[in-house]
C-alpha cells in the first residue's frame, strides 16, 4: 500500500497539470476575495463582490474568504484534479502496466484515495497561507490592527476546506472510473457545478418547494452551507445558509464516503479498457 502511495504521490507531484490547477485555485480566491473588493473600497469597480467591506479583506475574515470559493470554483479544479488522478489511466492506457506489478484493485485505488486526500490538503494549506498574505497586505495598506482567528477556528477552516475539496476531487474520480475517460467527467462535473446547481439555486428553488427541499440532500448547497458557518460571505455564488453547519458537514461526509465507495466498487467490477 505504501508503495502505491509513494509512486501516485510521485506522479501527481510530477505533473505540470496538478501544479497549474493548484495556482488558478490561489488566482481565483485571491482575485474575488482580496482584488475585486479592494477595487471597490474606493468605487473603481463595479464587480460582483466589490461591494463586500474592509472586514471582510482582514486578518481575522481569513477563514471566510478562502472557504468562499470552496463550493464552486476552487470545488471545481478539485473535480478536476479528482479526474486526472483516476481518467489518466485510461487516457494513457497504463492500468494494465500499474495492475501487472502485482497490487490489487483495491490497493491501487485506495492509493489514489491517499493521493487525491494530501493533493487537496496541501491545496487548502496554499490558499490558507495565499489568502493569509494578501489580508497581511491590506490591513497594512488601510492601516487597520491585525487581529487573527484562534488556532481552533484556523483548524476547523482547515478541515472544513480540506473535507469539501477531498469531496469534489472524490466525485471526479468516481466519474473518471464510471466514464473511463477524461474529457467526458470533467465536461460532465463542470456543468453540474457551474452551471445546474447554480441555476436550481437561483432560479429553480425560489419558484419551486420541491426543489428547495432538494438543495437541502445535494453536496453543492451543503458544501455552501458549511463555508457560510464558517464565514464564508453570503454573496459569493454557492454560498448561502440553507442547512446548519451540524448538516452541512454530515452530507458532505456521506457523499464522500459514496463517492468513494462506488468508485471503488465500480473499479473492481467493470473492465478497466
Amino acid at each position: 500500500m505504501l508503495t502505491n502511495v509513494r509512486a501516485e504521490l510521485a506522479k501527481q507531484s510530477r505533473r505540470p497539470a496538478a501544479w497549474l490547477l493548484l495556482a488558478i485555485a490561489v488566482v481565483l480566491t485571491l482575485t474575488f476575495g482580496y482584488v475585486i473588493p479592494f477595487a471597490g473600497l474606493n468605487g473603481s469597480s463595479r464587480a460582483p463582490g466589490s461591494g463586500r467591506g474592509l472586514a471582510t479583506m482582514l486578518p481575522e475574515a481569513i477563514v471566510g474568504s478562502t472557504l468562499g470559493g470552496l463550493p464552486v470554483f476552487v470545488g471545481a479544479l478539485a473535480l478536476v484534479f479528482g479526474v486526472l488522478v483516476a481518467g489518466s489511466e485510461y487516457g494513457f492506457g497504463t492500468w494494465k502496466t500499474v495492475l501487472a506489478q502485482q497490487p490489487s484493485r483495491a490497493t491501487v485505488h485506495a492509493a489514489k484515495l491517499v493521493t487525491l486526500a494530501t493533493g487537496t490538503l496541501l491545496g487548502v494549506l496554499a490558499l490558507f497561507v495565499s489568502t493569509s498574505a494578501a489580508s497581511v497586505v491590506v490591513a497594512s495598506v488601510e492601516n487597520q490592527p491585525m487581529h487573527w482567528p484562534g488556532v481552533a477556528d484556523l483548524l476547523l477552516g482547515v478541515g472544513a476546506g480540506w473535507l469539501v475539496t477531498t469531496m469534489w476531487g472524490t466525485l471526479g474520480i468516481l466519474l473518471a472510473v464510471g466514464l473511463r475517460s477524461v474529457a467526458l467527467p470533467i465536461g460532465l462535473g463542470l456543468v453540474w457545478l457551474l452551471a445546474v446547481q447554480n441555476l436550481l439555486a437561483s432560479i429553480a428553488a425560489p419558484l419551486l418547494g420541491w426543489v428547495a427541499q432538494l438543495q437541502k440532500a445535494l453536496p453543492g448547497p451543503n458544501a455552501g452551507a458549511l463555508a457560510a458557518a464558517l464565514g464564508a460571505n453570503a454573496g459569493t455564488p454557492g454560498v448561502g445558509q440553507i442547512v446548519g453547519g451540524g448538516q452541512a458537514t454530515a452530507v458532505v461526509v456521506g457523499y464522500l464516503l459514496v463517492f468513494g465507495v462506488v468508485s471503488g466498487w465500480l473499479l473492481r467490477r467493470r473492465d478497466i479498457a
